[in-house]
């Protein structure tokens, strides 16, 4: 849970302050989530927020290949996920997460 939890939320407080990390912040830019419209952010804020009440942790998205469509899409299916189904999504998503960065040091595809 430690491992999940430390994740950043998607278009949250740390993007806006700058505090993410180069790849956190390529991969969410990547993704449009830089660019979106108020709608698309409030969407995401109150999504974020839901999710979090639900389930104790931030979601948990590989963004890499998605747009904020998508994107808001994958939290709007996965926020009806039980507990156990959404802890073990977050973990293949962490995975997908170091299988790219991982990929991008050895100058591979691993995803």
């Amino acid at each position: 849970m430690a491992l999940i939890r430390a994740h950043p939320e998607l278009a949250g407080r740390a993007a806006i302050r700058g505090e993410l990390t180069q790849q956190s912040e390529r991969e969410q830019q990547g993704a449009g989530l830089a660019a979106c419209t108020p709608e698309e952010f409030a969407r995401l804020h109150a999504l974020n927020a839901q999710y979090t009440a639900r389930f104790g942790f931030p979601f948990i998205l590989a963004v890499r290949g998605h747009t904020r469509d998508s994107v808001i899409a994958a939290l709007e299916a996965r926020i009806h996920n039980t507990l156990e189904r959404e802890r073990a999504v977050a973990l293949e998503q962490i995975n997908r997460i170091a299988a790219f960065r991982l990929g991008d040091l050895l100058g591979e595809s691993l995803a």
